[in-house]
């Protein structure tokens, strides 16, 4: 007896157009990309008109010969690169101003990564409590503007009425008030401690955090076989928290590098003592005070340039840190 096998019925192959759920049409791929970029689309618009157009204007500036008769007139006398090459071969960007900007921003990292870090190590040592109340002190520096900041360290050091002057005449290290605002290293001395005391909350802050996450048996093991503290900060604390440190150090880096205020505001730090321009300020008083402002310009895209490539290497360790 033959047996006869009923054919299979045929499968229904599912069109990639159609949903499974609801049996809807499935929309394009296309416009599930681009819903990011929707809904980014109005901040990249606010950024583009308060950012990046104004550095257009910068730069077009800088390829000027732009001053208060520009301003009245309106009209555009273009120099081409001229500003920039007067900027590069002008031998105070590289006998004060360069030596000051960079010379001042490693010191000045230096000093407030280390600070902070010390702080770190100290708050990670104490209870809860006490942790909390030091960590909301220290945090009033980092609240104070740096306008305020700024007058605080003038006063402290002011010639005639200020406090370290009386402690030192009174100590009788000094014989007559001292204007410690005329020597640029002096001049230089008081703007780290500004810097430092506003720098230093956010660094041991920061690393407090990455602090409470190292494993606290690693670092009984090590005392136990006789490490002291130094070395297991080295070898254990270090290694650990060696991208927060990278984070940390470049950001710093980008504050420090672009300080204004700190310096402006100090007496002749706004170009009274040319001696003591970093290349913010230099912009600044070459672009109001001598009313070049195409000048100005070309000092201002040079140092974003700078603040460019370091922010890159910034972005590079934090996707080198996502990484791990």
């Amino acid at each position: 007896m033959s047996m006869v096998q009923a054919p299979l019925p045929a499968t229904k192959t599912e069109s990639p157009s159609v949903s499974v759920a609801g049996g809807r049409p499935r929309r394009g791929l296309s416009i599930v990309a681009a819903r990011p970029w929707l809904l980014l689309a109005p901040g990249l618009i606010i950024l583009a008109v308060l950012m990046l157009w104004p550095l257009i204007q910068v730069f077009i500036y800088s390829l000027q010969d732009y001053g208060l008769r520009e301003i009245n007139t309106g009209e555009s006398n273009w120099i081409g690169l001229q500003n920039y090459v007067e900027a590069l071969t002008n031998p105070t960007l590289w006998t004060v101003v360069l030596p000051n900007t960079v010379g001042f921003a490693a010191v000045a990292v230096f000093v407030t990564v280390a600070v902070g870090t010390l702080v770190a190590l100290l708050l990670a040592r104490l209870g809860t409590v006490w942790r909390t109340i030091v960590s909301s002190c220290i945090m009033v520096a980092w609240a104070m503007p740096a306008v305020t900041g700024t007058y605080v360290w003038t006063f402290i050091f002011d010639a005639d009425r200020g406090i370290f002057n009386s402690v030192l005449q009174n100590l009788g290290l000094i014989d007559g008030a001292v204007n410690w605002f005329t020597n640029q290293w002096s001049f230089y001395a008081i703007v780290l401690l500004n810097v430092v005391h506003h720098g230093f909350p956010f660094v041991a802050i920061t690393v407090l955090a990455g602090l409470l996450g190292v494993s606290k048996e690693m670092l009984e093991a090590a005392a136990l076989d006789g490490a002291g503290a130094w070395r297991r900060f080295w070898k254990i604390i270090f290694p650990t928290l060696k991208p927060v440190f990278s984070v940390v150090i470049i950001l710093s880096t980008i504050w420090d590098f672009k300080v204004f205020a700190q310096v402006y505001l100090m007496p002749g730090g706004g170009g009274g003592n040319r001696q003591v321009l970093n290349l913010g300020v230099w912009s600044y008083v070459e672009s109001f005070g001598q009313n070049r402002y195409g000048f100005g310009a070309a000092l201002a895209v040079l140092l974003t340039l700078v603040l460019i490539g370091i922010t890159i290497v910034y972005i590079r360790s934090l996707m080198k840190e996502d990484e791990l």
